[in-house]
């Protein structure tokens, strides 16, 4: 089916990100993907300060590009592929199931490209990205960035055809990410998963404080900063990453260093959610 992406200010996202348009390639898809990873963080603050407003294209850019702020996958994914179709890439959006897929919902949105008669996964949204597409084939590979990712083909969830598992390796050994099927998608079906990701008492959106940032250490080598409602890791590709805890009155500067704008009301609100989630961890 058709999407609209009429409403995309497209030169105001390149601006944000520091890209240019370019046509469209394998080359040109894979940097516009790191420079989206690097520009955009992954968060769920909106949720966790009951304020979303919602997945429609034009609320994802507001926040994004005007508020330079970040989301989570419902929102990365539908900014990513209003870009793309702008662009002129043929993409499409699929849904996923994040972790075990037995147990499950299909509440991860990432997409699919074809380009020169090969289709690839395209994931701006999982929590730490990939940082460029990976071909959707059984064996298919992404290496750089800051950790591996391969896919593999399984016959487990989509009945009577193929489903695909993204896997990474993050400490020596790999672990699946999801398992995204090939039926349509629709956007409502991303309103719905939306929803349930955002009000769902057993959504682990409502009941943590998660912040991803992609950088880039000053000697180039790809690195994160990820602040939980209880710690801050800094991590770096090959190398084991360091947590530590931090103090409340911290939580501003560090929300700030992973590129993340609040207002002091928003600031001071977060600030009392975080309280609260400790209190509740204790």
């Amino acid at each position: 089916m058709t999407w609209n992406t009429t409403a995309l200010d497209l030169e105001a996202y390149l601006v944000r990100i520091g890209a240019s348009e370019e046509e469209p390639s394998l080359v040109a898809l894979s940097r516009l993907q790191t420079a989206h990873a690097r520009t955009f963080p992954f968060e769920n603050l909106d949720v966790l300060l009951a304020q979303h407003q919602g997945v429609s294209l034009a609320a994802v850019q507001e926040k994004f590009v005007q508020r330079r702020r970040g989301g989570y996958c419902f929102e990365h994914a539908t900014l990513f592929h209003a870009v793309l179709d702008r662009l002129g890439y043929h993409v499409q959006p699929h849904l996923a199931r994040v972790g075990d897929p037995d147990a499950a919902p299909r509440t991860h949105l990432d997409l699919v490209v074809e380009l020169d008669g090969r289709r690839y996964l395209v994931d701006p949204g999982i929590g730490v990205p990939p940082l460029g597409p990976i071909e959707l084939r059984d064996g298919g590979e992404l290496r750089g960035g800051l950790w591996p990712h391969r896919i593999r083909a399984t016959q487990a969830e989509q009945p009577g055809g193929v489903a695909w598992e993204l896997w990474r390796n993050r400490t020596g050994k790999w672990e699946r990410m999801h398992v995204t099927d090939e039926l349509p998608v629709r956007p409502v079906d991303v309103e719905m998963g939306h929803h349930w990701t955002s009000t769902a008492p057993a959504s682990h959106f409502r009941r943590s404080l998660t912040v991803n940032q992609h950088g880039v250490a000053s000697d180039g080598t790809p690195a994160l900063t990820t602040i939980t409602h209880e710690t801050v890791t800094v991590g770096r590709r090959g190398e084991r990453p360091q947590a530590r805890p931090y103090a409340l009155d911290e939580l501003p500067d560090l929300l700030g260093r992973a590129t993340v704008a609040l207002n002091i009301e928003e600031t001071i609100r977060l600030t009392d959610r975080v309280r609260d989630l400790r209190r509740i961890s204790e």
